[in-house]
């Protein structure tokens, strides 16, 4: 009776412990180590040697189910006192004993390797200038595959699901570094990598593409406002020794720059780089006049980098009649990016079918729209500089009202300004581009995507706890969530009833997903060098509606930008639609607790980190990272919530 009494103490001990713990995320593995305990809960084990008995189970079910050392701490702080219980029954007295178990990983020690990880992707300099060359690469990719394995050694068993997020994304960092250093090569195959002098503060939360180390960003200086709120102020002594000291780089680098591209030869790239030195001639002009005459040493300096300029800009003229390659980097190497470096759990062919059903949804959508609205006034647009101020005064209040009204996400008292200071100007009908077609006609559809600067001010305001989510992530690994989110709010804030007094703007929702769906078709087609450069462009025009899309400069850039990075042309459509199965996820698994408000939310205090990794995050299910997997075919949606 004692010997049975006693072993039923010593299991409700342990499963009031598994109880306590699950609280903590961890029942995985409380649950394996009970279980185990269930195949060694006979009489044996408690009446024979107690302390030493229960030791010997904690070694051996800590070996089997991976339990963290934690974890067997608090069954022995239950546990061992039992012994005390058998050994009231007449069982030999119990000899102490030591049990000493592995050190594992914390999360700590992943923080720990990213800082030093973020520390080594800085590349060495020479005279201030970053170096690029082949035996600097060669040794630098050694140290990368290093410093991988010793992720990959990490153990994050019994770790909680924001910490394994954590460890998926220095991962798809250091997967970025290897990508470039092997494949992208931007320094050896992109002249535009080396246009390092950036005049404007990007929508996303670092640059867009490969970006040089050391860019010069003038706006982070007073003489370049970097909003339209702000006002140009002259330089301090400090700044102006300081934005010197980063424009005297510019003539070394393009030094340096020939000797790397010597052996490109990525036509399109190299004809897209032109373009790039000469918007970067025309800014340090900009910047020539902007900057006062009696700050000498900083004009001479302006004008040698200038000069530099010029004279890169008509080498690569005189050199593109060379440059015969195809400039997409394949199928299978546009694949490995999406799934190793993105965490998107698609293929090229997944991605072309995803953007090919876009396309013709939008246009279909469209002419749907269209008839509906047929008895309506057309919409025009605003024809004079007073009719288009009137436009932006009236929409993003209403765009404010109507988020605070639906309760779309919690609202910030700095909403309002993030959107006031990115509001464009009038521009006449002859120059619009795309996104002023729109803009003129209701400014509100762009306003849902952009998204972005409230994205990029909640970096600013609230960064994230987690030292590895606080600040952009390198080589774009952010884009499916911030591309992605972006254009899911075009259609999601046309659903939720934003034009209901206005439904000639649900048209304009229709025309921006057709374009994106075009150039990130085109651009899937460019990458698998079945499209030029040029004929991506021309496909992007012709499915886009109403001719708004012109061969003008936004066209050019476009084109090239998304040739120089895989994965970026689509990623506005297929980001768009993992968010879609992430929301329908959540929803689904919270029943009449989901709100759209607490979603928002969610995704927002996730940070700015692939939809496959907000997916786990927020519903528990790591079905996406699961898919990413050698070979691994979709994974089945969760039958239970």
């Amino acid at each position: 009776m004692n010997k049975t009494r006693n072993v039923r103490t010593l299991r409700e001990a342990v499963r009031a412990q598994c109880h306590t713990l699950r609280r903590l995320d961890i029942a995985h593995a409380l649950s394996a180590a009970e279980d185990d305990f269930r195949v060694l809960r006979g009489a044996h084990l408690v009446i024979t040697g107690a302390p030493r008995a229960v030791a010997s189970w904690l070694v051996e079910s800590a070996t089997r189910t991976n339990v963290r050392l934690e974890l067997i701490t608090l069954f022995a702080l239950v546990l061992l006192p039992v012994g005390s219980l058998a050994q009231s029954t007449h069982a030999p007295a119990a000899t102490s004993v030591a049990v000493r178990l592995p050190k594992l990983p914390r999360h700590a020690d992943l923080v720990a390797l990213f800082t030093e990880w973020r520390a080594f992707e800085e590349p060495p300099r020479v005279s201030g200038v970053p170096n690029y060359s082949t035996a600097t690469s060669a040794r630098r990719l050694a140290t990368l595959n290093a410093m991988q394995a010793r992720l990959r050694a990490i153990d994050t068993t019994g770790w909680s699901i924001k910490e394994q997020v954590d460890w998926h994304l220095v991962r798809a960092e250091m997967n970025g570094m290897q990508y470039n250093l092997t494949v992208l090569k931007p320094w050896a195959r992109d002249p535009a990598y080396y246009a390092s002098v950036r005049p404007a503060e990007s929508d996303t939360p670092a640059e867009e593409g490969p970006t040089i180390h050391g860019a010069i960003r003038l706006w982070k200086y007073s003489v370049w406002p970097r909003t339209v709120l702000d006002v140009a102020a002259p330089l301090l002594a400090d700044d102006a020794r300081r934005l010197a000291g980063e424009l005297r780089t510019v003539t070394p680098l393009l030094t340096q720059a020939r000797r790397n591209l010597a052996g490109a030869n990525a036509r399109d790239l190299w004809v897209g780089g032109v373009r790039a030195f000469e918007e970067q001639a025309e800014v340090l002009e900009r910047l020539g006049a902007r900057v006062g005459e009696n700050e000498t040493e900083l004009q001479r300096v302006i004008a040698e980098a200038h000069g530099a300029t010029l004279s890169f800009a008509q080498w690569l003229r005189d050199e593109s009649p060379k440059r015969t390659g195809p400039s997409g980097v394949g199928k299978a190497q546009y694949t490995w990016f999406l799934r190793n470096v993105l965490l998107l759990p698609l293929t090229w062919d997944e991605e072309v079918a995803i953007t090919r059903r876009e396309l013709a949804r939008s246009h279909a959508s469209l002419r749907l729209e269209e008839t509906r609205n047929r008895d309506l006034p057309p919409q025009a647009a605003a024809a004079t500089p007073e009719a288009y101020a009137a436009l932006q005064e009236r929409a993003i209040p209403r765009y404010l009202e109507f988020m605070r009204d639906k309760r779309i996400l919690t609202m910030e008292p700095w909403m309002e300004r993030a959107l006031l200071e990115r509001m464009g100007g009038f521009v006449p009908q002859s120059t619009r581009n795309f996104f002023s077609e729109g803009n003129h006609r209701d400014p509100i559809p762009l306003w849902t995507h952009l998204y972005h600067w409230w994205d990029n001010m909640r970096i600013r305001v609230a960064p994230h706890a987690s030292p590895i989510r606080r600040g952009p992530l390198l080589y774009n690994v952010w884009l499916s969530r911030s591309e992605g989110m972006a254009t899911a709010m075009e259609e999601w804030m046309m659903h939720a009833g934003l034009y209901d007094d206005s439904p000639r703007s649900r048209e304009i929702v229709w025309i921006m997903l057709s374009a994106r769906a075009a150039r990130g078709l085109g651009n899937l087609y460019a990458h698998s060098n079945e499209l030029s450069m040029a004929e991506a462009a021309d496909f992007h025009v012709s499915w886009t509606p109403r001719g708004w899309m012109r061969r003008d400069p936004l066209l050019g850039f476009e084109q090239h930008l998304y040739l120089r990075l895989p994965g970026y042309g689509a990623s506005y459509v297929t980001g768009g639609r993992l968010m879609d199965e992430t929301m329908a996820m959540r929803a689904r698994q919270l029943g009449d607790a989901f709100t759209i408000q607490r979603f928002f939310d969610e995704v927002n205090n996730a940070g700015m980190i692939p939809v496959s990794l907000i997916h786990w995050e927020l519903t528990g299910d790591n079905r996406m990272i699961r898919e990413l997997k050698e070979n691994a075919g979709p994974q089945p949606f969760r039958i239970a919530p």
